[in-house]
């Protein structure tokens, strides 16, 4: 049998067991190993995500890792028994964005797993063998579940073209903004500043490889106008509009934080006499994946330390409660199946 964890309407949820899936033609079963909860699924469950990017009931979990244990029709069968991470956005591969490789942006409709699809809060999961990512044997899969965040972190340092030597901020040291920091400190920049106003999370950016670190009052007073590159994490009401500031006049600023109705705007005028090069990001693309598994097996990212809480499927209420809770000893909080 397999458990799950059924998001039935918002604020409802309950514990199901079912028959364990079947991988379709072209799907692989997957047994879960450990799935990350993140703000997006606290939203899920309050009923805060916009309903076109939600089909309740589902079954929640978009960062997860496990072991294939199944590979259906059509399916290379040498899969089972491999440690694995997947994709989670379920682009169509033929369309015109998904030709040029910008499967993120896929033009066919959104389909997610964990938000549309059926998700990793679960013994079992099914995902098309297209979107897999094989890891390594051996791979601590604990660590691994933080891979779908740290796509979106490769997305945004892609975005970003960080050079030896560059002065880079990172805007938040929550999850994104500490994977952010490990992999940044891989191009060997001249100074990588962490702008967090919780005193907890600026020490941990520090031992995540942050050169320096400012509490906003601090980055506005000293630090306006003196960066190539900002990667903001936070999705806070004025971090996108407080990112261009950092930036030098010509500088980069890549946007990763998910913002709710209401932020601070950026003001035109500076953007265009700065002449800055902003972007933003959401998920990633098959080639973020590639660049964050890539990075993880080499040693780069170690998604590893950043996980502060675990807790069985049965105790979802109360993990959900830790996620957004305020506490800055919270970091990412995991289901074990």
């Amino acid at each position: 049998m397999s458990r799950s964890v059924e998001v039935l309407a918002p604020g409802e949820h309950r514990l199901v067991t079912r028959e364990v899936p079947e991988p379709g033609p072209g799907e692989v079963r997957v047994r879960v190993a450990a799935a990350g909860i993140c703000l997006s699924d606290r939203e899920l469950y309050e009923g805060h995500r916009a309903p076109g990017y939600v089909r309740y009931p589902v079954v929640p979990g978009h960062e997860w890792a496990g072991t294939v244990e199944a590979a259906g029709p059509g399916v290379d069968p040498a899969l089972v028994g491999r440690p694995c991470v997947a994709e989670g956005f379920r682009s169509c591969g033929v369309c015109e964005r998904c030709r040029h490789g910008e499967t993120s942006l896929c033009t066919a409709g959104y389909a997610e797993t964990g938000f549309t699809e059926p998700g990793a809060f679960a013994d079992h999961l099914l995902v098309p063998a297209r979107l897999l990512h094989p890891l390594p044997e051996g791979t601590d899969l604990r660590a691994a579940a933080l891979l779908e965040p740290a796509a979106v972190v490769a997305a945004a340092v892609r975005a970003g073209r960080p050079r030896p030597g560059m002065r880079v901020a990172v805007v938040g040291a929550g999850t994104l903004g500490l994977l952010a920091v490990q992999l940044l400190a891989a191009s060997s920049p001249a100074e990588l500043t962490v702008v967090e106003p919780r005193s907890a999370r600026r020490e941990q950016a520090l031992r995540h490889g942050a050169s320096g670190v400012l509490e906003p009052k601090e980055a506005e007073r000293d630090a306006y106008g003196r960066f190539d590159l900002v990667v903001e994490t936070a999705g806070a009401p004025a971090t996108a509009a407080g990112s261009c500031l950092l930036a030098r006049r010509g500088g980069r600023v890549v946007l990763t934080g998910m913002f709710a109705a209401g932020a601070v705007g950026i003001d035109p005028v500076h953007l265009s006499v700065s002449q800055l090069e902003v972007r933003s990001v959401f998920g990633a693309s098959s080639a973020d994946w590639a660049e964050a598994v890539r990075a993880f097996g080499l040693g780069l990212l170690d998604p590893g330390p950043l996980v502060s809480h675990e807790f069985p499927l049965e105790r979802f209420g109360e993990a959900l409660a830790l996620v957004g809770g305020g506490d800055p000893q919270t970091g990412k909080v995991l289901l074990l199946p």
